[in-house]
C-alpha cells in the first residue's frame, strides 16, 4: 500500500512540473520582425541579441553629472532595433537635453545617431529633475544604411572589440554634461577561466603526483633519483602557464583576443578574484570609488563637447534630427518586473579598471578579472603564502596518514619507508621548489610595483618581498652549488661550439650543438656545419674517484631538489635559469613606462636564452627537453616576436592587430595540448616507474615498451644513450659494411676444463630468487619496523629480471648447494691463478648487480661466468647497477661462442 502512495504522489508531481513548464512556454512572448535582407520570421522577445554590453565606465574621467547605476545597450540584428537601457540620478535641478549614441568597432564609428529623449518618451529626462530618477529606456528602429558600417564577422569573431557609448549635452550650455561607454560583446569568447582553469589545475596536480611518487618511492636514493629525473617537471609546466599570463604585461594595445585567453591562465600567477579581498586591498593601495555606480552628480560643467556641440544645435541638424525622430518606435515606461525583457546586463566598472572596450598594458590585462593593476602584487603575495601553506599542509599530512596507516596494519610497513623517514628532506625540497616556480611571478609582480608607483606602503612591500625572495634563492642556490664544487678548481680554457649534422630519421635532418673537446674525447667524426671559438669554465674535482654527483646519495638527499632533474655535466643548471628568470621578469615588469625597450630588449632576451638553453641541453628525460627547451622557448620567442606589432609607434589597423592576436593564441593553444598530452605520457611512465619491482604489469601491451624505458633511464642516466638508427634498407647494405669495418674483440679469459654438474632440476618451485633491479640501501640507513621490513626479498620483473644472460633455461637451475672437500681445493687453486676468470671476479670492486661484495663472508660456490659483470673482453660494462640490453647481451654471446671452445654436448637423459 505504501508503495502505491509514493507511486501516485510521483505521478502527481511529475503531472504538475509538466503542466508548470507548459504553462512557462505559453507565457513566452514573440514579435515579429525583418533582419537586413528582408527575411521576417517570429523571434521571442527574451533572445539574446547580436551585439550587446557588458560592463560600463565614465568616459568623463569620473567628472559626469549623473550617479548611473545601469547602462544597458545592445543590437537585434533580426529585426534591426537597437534597445538603450539608463538608471540612475543626477544633482541638475532643471534641464533639457539632447543625446548621442554611437557604436565603435575595431578602431572605426559603424554607428552614429543623435536624438531628442523626449521623443522616445523618456519623461524622466524631459526635462531633466534633480528630484526624479533617471529610467531611461527606448527602442530605436534603424535602417540597413545605418547600420551597414557593422561587418558580418562582428556578429561571430569571439572577443568583439567594440564600445557603445552614449553622450548627454545640456540645451542651456550647449556642453556635454554626460558620457557612459560599455563594451560590446557578441556572445563569443575565449574567456572561459571557470572551465579551462580547472581543467588546467586537474593537469597541473596529475603532473605533481607523478612527479612527487617518483621521489618518494623506491629504498635506493640514486634509483629514485634517476626515475624522478625522467618525470615531467613540475616547474616547467607552471611557468608554461604563467608566461602565457604574463605576456599581457607587456605596456601595448592589446586585441581583446588575447585578453580573453590569457584571463583562462590568471591563476597560476595567484590572480584569483575575491570580492572580500579586493575590497580590502583596495582601502591599503589608495584605490577608491564606488564600485556600485559610475559618474559624480556633484562635478561641475568640465566639458563644452567641441565641434560635436554644433553638430548638436546647430541648423544643419535640426532638419536631420526631425527625420530621425520619425523612426522612433514609442514604447511605455520600462517595466523592471519582466523577466522576460533581458538577462543579459553588465555592471559598473570597479574602481581603478581602464576605460570599457580598451585593453592597454597590465592594467588591461586585469580587467576582465575585475583586479586593479594597483593590487595585483598584493594579490599575488596574499595567494602565494596560501599556496606554500597548502604545499607544507599536504606533505605533514602524508606523513602523519602513512604512519596511522602502517599502525593499523592497513599499508605495509616498508611503504615509502625513504619518504616516512627523510619527510623533513621533503618538506623543505618542496617549498623551496616552490618558490623557484613562483620566483617569476612575484619578481614580475614587485617590479611592476616598484615602476608604477602607488601607495608608500605597497611599494614598500614589494621592495622587501623582492630582496628577501631574490637573497634567499640566491643563497640556497649558491649553498648547492658549493657543497658540490669545494673540493677542486675551476679553470678557464680555450674550446669551441661546434654546430654539425646528425639524422634522428631517414627523412629529417637535425642540426646537434656540442663542444669541440667533448668530440674529440668520444674520438667522433662529424660533419661540421659551424664552429664558433669560445672560453669554457670546468670544474676540476681534487679527487679523481670521487662519486658523480647523481651517485653521491648524501648530495642527492640534501640538494635533490636542485640537481636532479638535470644531466650529470649540467647539473647546475638551475643557477642558470634562475638568474634567466630573474632577468626576464626585471623587463616585463620593470620596463612598464618603457615599452619599446621593455619589448625589444625581452625579445632579446628569450632568444639568445633558447639558443644557450638548446646549446646546454640540460634535463636528463626525452619530455623535459621536447616541452621546456624547445616547446616553451619556442613559444617565448614567437609570443613576444608578434607583439612588437602592437607598439603604439606603428598604429597599426585594429583588424589587423587582431589577426595577429589570434596568431598569438593559436601558438600558445597548441603549447597548452602538447603539455597535456606530455603530462599524460609523463604519468605513464611515472606508472611504469612506480611498477618497476612487480612481476606482473599491466596492461600487458606495455611491457615491452617498458623495459625500453627502463633500459633508456639506465643509460640517460650515465650519458651514455644514443637514440637508435632507423633501419636501413638493402639498397646501399654491402657498401656500408665494407666502409664500417667490423670492431674486433679479444678474448679475455678462455675455459681450460669443463665438468659437467651431477644433474639438472626440472622444477621452478625452488629457484633462487632474481636479482633486484635497484641496489640494496647502505647498512643502517633504515632502523625500525620500516627498516627490518626492506630486508624482505621481493622479486622484480625489470630489465634484470626478463632478461636472463644463461642459456639454461628457467627450469634447468643447479640444485646442490652443499661444498665437499674437492670443492674448497678447486676454488683455493683457482685463487692461486692470477689470470683466472674466477680472481678477476673476486677482485673486482664491483658487486652482482650492484651489490656489494663481502669478502670475509664465506666462500660462496663458483657460479658460471654469467653471473660475472665482465664481459668477454674484460671490460666493464657502462652500468654497474643495471642490466645489458638484448642487443648486448647478443653480441656478448656471439662472442662467447667463437672465442670459447665448444664442449661435447651433455646427456641430460637419465
Amino acid at each position: 500500500m505504501a508503495s502505491w502512495i509514493r507511486l501516485h504522489a510521483l505521478i502527481v508531481f511529475l503531472f504538475g512540473w509538466s503542466l508548470s513548464a507548459m504553462a512557462q512556454a505559453r507565457d513566452t512572448k514573440y514579435i515579429v520582425g525583418s533582419d537586413i535582407n528582408g527575411v521576417t520570421r517570429e523571434l521571442a522577445v527574451d533572445r539574446y541579441p547580436a551585439l550587446y554590453t557588458g560592463d560600463f565606465g565614465d568616459c568623463l574621467g569620473g567628472q559626469s553629472l549623473f550617479n548611473i547605476t545601469k547602462f544597458d545597450a545592445a543590437y537585434y540584428a533580426d529585426n534591426l532595433t537597437i534597445v538603450f537601457h539608463l538608471d540612475g540620478t543626477s544633482s541638475i535641478e532643471h534641464e533639457n537635453l539632447m543625446m548621442r549614441i554611437s557604436v565603435d568597432a575595431y578602431g572605426s564609428n559603424r554607428f552614429d545617431m543623435i536624438f531628442d529623449p523626449c521623443k522616445l518618451n523618456i519623461w524622466s529626462l524631459c526635462p531633466l529633475i534633480n528630484s526624479v530618477p533617471v529610467t531611461g529606456w527606448a527602442a530605436i528602429a534603424v535602417g540597413p544604411q545605418q547600420v551597414g558600417g557593422i561587418p558580418p564577422i562582428a556578429f561571430e569573431i569571439p572577443d568583439l572589440e567594440g564600445s557603445m557609448t552614449v553622450q548627454i549635452f545640456a540645451n542651456s550650455s550647449e556642453s556635454e554634461i554626460g558620457c557612459f561607454q560599455a563594451v560590446m560583446r557578441n556572445g563569443h569568447t575565449f574567456s572561459h577561466p571557470k572551465v579551462i582553469a580547472p581543467v588546467l589545475g586537474v593537469f597541473t596536480l596529475v603532473a605533481i603526483i607523478a612527479s612527487f611518487a617518483t621521489a618518494a618511492y623506491g629504498v635506493s636514493i640514486t634509483h629514485m633519483r634517476m626515475h624522478f629525473a625522467h618525470s615531467l617537471s613540475v616547474l616547467a609546466v607552471v611557468e608554461n602557464f604563467q608566461a602565457i599570463f604574463f605576456s599581457g604585461a607587456l605596456s601595448l594595445n592589446w586585441p581583446s583576443v588575447c585578453v580573453a585567453w590569457w584571463s583562462n591562465f590568471a591563476w597560476s600567477a595567484g590572480m584569483i578574484h575575491s570580492h572580500d579581498l579586493i575590497q580590502s586591498i583596495n582601502s591599503f593601495s589608495s584605490v577608491t570609488g564606488n564600485a556600485s555606480q559610475v559618474g559624480n552628480a556633484s562635478s561641475a560643467v568640465i566639458n563644452t563637447g567641441g565641434g560635436l556641440v554644433f553638430q548638436i544645435y546647430g541648423r544643419s541638424m535640426i532638419e536631420e534630427t526631425k527625420e530621425t525622430a520619425e523612426n522612433i518606435l514609442k514604447r511605455n515606461d520600462f517595466n523592471s518586473s519582466d523577466p522576460y525583457d533581458y538577462t543579459w546586463s553588465g555592471s559598473p566598472m570597479k574602481p581603478g579598471m581602464p576605460a570599457p572596450g580598451t585593453w592597454p598594458g597590465f592594467a588591461g590585462t586585469l580587467s576582465p578579472l575585475g583586479i586593479p593593476a594597483s593590487d595585483a602584487f598584493l594579490f599575488g603575495l596574499i595567494w602565494l603564502m596560501v599556496g606554500v601553506g597548502c604545499v607544507a599542509s599536504a606533505i605533514s599530512a602524508l606523513k602523519l596518514s602513512l604512519e596511522g596507516l602502517a599502525r593499523m596494519k592497513l599499508i605495509k610497513e616498508d611503504c615509502l619507508a625513504v619518504f616516512r623517514r627523510h619527510w623533513i628532506r621533503y618538506l623543505v625540497s618542496a617549498l623551496l621548489r616552490t618558490l623557484i616556480m613562483a620566483l617569476f611571478m612575484i619578481t614580475t609582480l614587485s617590479t611592476f610595483q616598484l615602476a608604477s608607483g602607488g601607495s608608500t606602503g605597497m611599494t614598500a612591500i614589494a621592495a622587501v618581498v623582492f630582496a628577501l625572495i631574490l637573497i634567499g634563492l640566491v643563497f640556497f642556490v649558491a649553498r648547492a652549488c658549493r657543497a658540490r664544487t669545494r673540493h677542486g678548481r675551476f679553470e678557464v680554457k680555450p674550446d669551441q661550439v661546434v654546430l654539425y649534422h646528425e639524422k634522428s630519421s631517414r627523412l629529417i635532418p637535425s642540426i646537434v650543438v656540442a663542444w669541440a673537446s667533448t668530440l674529440n674525447d668520444q674520438e667522433l667524426e662529424v660533419t661540421t656545419i659551424l664552429t664558433i671559438p669560445i672560453s669554457r669554465i670546468r670544474h676540476v674535482n681534487d679527487d679523481l674517484n670521487r662519486e658523480t654527483i647523481h651517485q653521491d646519495q648524501d648530495y642527492v638527499k640534501a640538494f635533490g631538489w636542485f640537481s636532479a632533474r638535470y644531466r650529470l655535466t649540467r647539473w647546475w643548471f638551475l643557477a642558470y635559469y634562475v638568474l634567466y628568470l630573474v632577468v626576464r621578469a626585471a623587463f616585463i615588469g620593470g620596463g612598464v613606462n618603457h615599452p619599446v625597450a621593455q619589448v625589444f630588449g625581452l625579445l632579446g632576451l628569450d632568444i639568445l636564452s633558447f639558443g644557450a638553453i638548446l646549446t646546454l641541453n640540460p634535463f636528463e628525460g626525452t619530455r623535459n627537453t621536447v616541452f621546456a627547451v624547445w616547446m616553451l622557448g619556442t613559444c617565448k620567442v614567437l609570443t613576444t616576436g608578434l607583439s612588437i606589432a602592437f607598439l603604439p609607434a606603428f598604429n597599426l589597423d585594429r583588424m589587423i592587430t587582431t589577426a595577429i592576436g589570434v596568431v598569438i593564441v593559436v601558438v600558445q593553444g597548441l603549447l597548452v595540448v602538447g603539455l597535456m598530452i606530455l603530462v599524460v605520457l609523463g604519468a605513464i611512465s611515472s606508472w611504469m616507474s612506480l611498477a618497476r619491482n612487480r612481476e606482473d604489469f599491466a596492461p600487458e601491451c606495455l611491457e615491452t615498451v617498458r623495459v625500453r624505458y627502463f633500459e633508456k633511464v639506465e643509460l640517460k642516466a650515465q650519458e651514455a644513450y644514443r637514440p637508435s638508427s632507423p633501419p636501413k634498407s638493402d639498397k646501399g647494405k654491402g657498401r656500408d659494411e665494407e666502409e664500417s669495418p667490423q670492431p674486433s674483440y679479444e678474448p679475455s679469459f678462455s675455459v681450460m676444463s669443463f665438468r659437467r654438474e651431477p644433474k639438472i632440476e626440472d622444477e621452478d618451485e625452488d629457484e633462487d630468487s632474481v636479482h633486484e633491479l635497484e641496489p640494496t640501501l647502505p647498512a643502517g640507513a633504515l632502523d625500525g619496523p620500516a627498516g627490518r621490513a626492506l630486508n624482505r626479498a621481493s622479486r622484480t620483473n625489470s630489465v634484470s629480471s626478463r632478461y636472463s644472460v644463461s642459456s639454461l633455461p628457467r627450469a634447468a637451475r643447479i640444485h646442490r648447494a652443499s661444498w665437499s672437500s674437492k670443492d674448497f681445493a678447486q676454488y683455493a687453486a683457482g685463487l692461486e691463478r692470477p689470470d683466472s676468470a674466477l680472481t678477476q671476479r673476486a677482485s673486482s670492486p664491483y658487486g652482482v648487480a650492484g651489490f656489494s661484495v663481502d669478502r670475509a663472508s664465506t666462500p660462496v660456490r663458483p657460479q658460471s661466468s654469467c653471473h660475472s659483470l665482465r664481459t668477454p673482453t674484460g671490460t666493464l660494462p657502462s652500468n654497474p647497477f643495471g642490466t645489458p640490453s638484448r642487443e648486448i647481451l647478443a653480441r656478448y654471446a656471439e662472442e662467447r661462442r667463437f672465442t670459447s671452445p665448444q664442449p661435447p654436448i651433455p646427456d641430460f637423459e637419465e
